[in-house]
């Protein structure tokens, strides 16, 4: 594991540089972070959408009412990734071929795969054609002179079929009789899908993303100026267990498989001398990951890092007070670090968290103590809809942003890890 440890220099960034959002940014996600220190540079940031799709299942750029909330300058081109919804020759989907498959037997064979491959390559020469002219109307954003950081935000692509999330929950969230296993999702038909949809969006849209840009990157490098590229990953975390960072993971991580290819992708382009980083962030809790109860145990050892790396600082102290105010009052954080270090520690966690077999399926009672051990963390706080993870999670989002702009500025490996210790140092350095 190649880890940031210490906080990068300032990057050389300036004013009319140029962050290119290669992605549609939503609230509440990790791109917040970059993007708020990108313009504390003076940088502009260039916005991209995703698109919508209408009723039918058309997709469209936004119409002028959703396009007028977003922030210019603008690119209007969808960037939808995935083929979940692209049609085959017969002009089916993907999910078409979901409709109407019951809980009762969900992991039968059910999918046509001539069928899902038509599809899965209409979609990427869809994507690729919408990428070229995204491409040509990008060029027109970048002034004389520019450095310009490509942020790549594409993550996710579970198909749009309404027998996923029922399942989803089962693997997820079910415990007893509702348990199922994640390899029971994984080796159905359901699951090989979500896996191959999950791959064009989360790990091959960074290598369209670098090879239909070659032409801009050339032309600005010709001239002497940085063009770089950076990517969210997630390979487990380094959090504090009895006053040691010790790597862990969340398991199962149903994009692991994704997110590994997404690393070979930007190994590969790094290789061919493009400045290109895959950032492994820490787990955290946003709108998006809900579903995955326990992801944010992993959190809470944040803790204690902050009291290890900011002992001195005003904004490490003003973070604690906050997420000490959320607690019942016989609750404490050595209580919770004690908690969450015996949990790491506990043999059901340990025997899914090895780094050179990740991203490992779960099993019934790994998750069953996962949840349980989720469920005693909520009932810590005063209220369990207004959970210290929140605000702990957007100081990982804004330390994440400043660490990966700064070290954008100069990259030298292709996969590195921002753990918990160079999170609460960079969060300490704040003040």
């Amino acid at each position: 594991m190649k880890a940031l440890r210490e906080i990068p220099k300032t990057a050389g960034y300036k004013k009319g540089d140029v962050l290119v959002l290669f992605g549609e940014l939503f609230s509440k996600g990790y791109a917040n972070g970059i993007v708020d220190e990108a313009e504390k540079l003076g940088m502009t940031i260039i916005r991209s959408t995703v698109g919508r799709r209408d009723a039918d299942g058309h997709l469209r750029a936004l119409n002028e009412e959703e396009a007028s909330s977003q922030p210019l300058p603008f690119i209007n081109i969808p960037l939808e990734a995935g083929f979940d919804m692209e049609p085959a020759k017969d002009g089916t989907t993907p999910c078409d071929q979901l409709k109407g498959i019951k809980m009762s037997d969900w992991d039968a064979n059910h999918l046509d795969w001539e069928k899902i491959k038509q599809s899965q390559v209409n979609g990427v020469h869809r994507f690729r054609k919408n990428v070229t002219a995204y491409m040509a109307e990008l060029q027109k954003y970048i002034p004389e002179g520019a450095n310009v950081l490509f942020v790549h935000t594409m993550a996710g692509g579970v198909p749009r079929a309404k027998i996923l999330m029922p399942v989803m929950n089962k693997v997820f969230k079910g415990r007893g009789d509702r348990h199922v296993g994640s390899k029971a999702l994984f080796d159905s038909d359901i699951g090989k899908f979500s896996q191959m949809n999950f791959s064009e969006v989360t790990a091959h849209t960074f290598h369209h993303l670098v090879d239909l840009s070659t032409m801009i990157r050339k032309n600005i490098e010709s001239k002497g100026q940085k063009v770089s590229y950076v990517a969210y990953g997630y390979h487990g975390t380094e959090v504090l267990i009895d006053g040691k960072y010790q790597w862990q993971t969340y398991t199962p991580y149903f994009q692991g498989w994704a997110k590994m290819e997404l690393e070979d992708h930007c190994k590969t382009w790094m290789d061919k001398g493009v400045h290109c980083t895959v950032f492994n962030c820490p787990e955290i809790l946003t709108n998006s990951s809900s579903i995955f109860q326990g992801v944010e145990v992993s959190l809470y050892p944040l803790l204690g890092a902050l009291q290890k790396e900011g002992e001195d600082s005003a904004y490490c102290k003003k973070v604690l007070d906050e997420c000490r105010s959320l607690l019942k009052e016989e609750h404490n954080f050595a209580e919770i670090m004690n908690f969450t270090s015996a949990y790491v520690k506990n043999p059901l966690i340990q025997s899914h968290s090895h780094f050179d077999q990740w991203p490992q399926q779960n099993s019934k009672e790994q998750m069953e103590f996962m949840l349980d051990s989720s469920d005693h963390l909520f009932q810590m706080h005063k209220d369990v809809k207004n959970l210290m993870t929140f605000p702990l999670s957007e100081e990982v989002f804004k330390a994440t942003g400043q660490l990966m702009l700064h070290e954008s500025w100069n990259l030298t490996e292709p996969i590195l890890w921002l753990n918990h210790d160079v999170i609460a140092k960079r969060m300490a350095a704040n003040g």
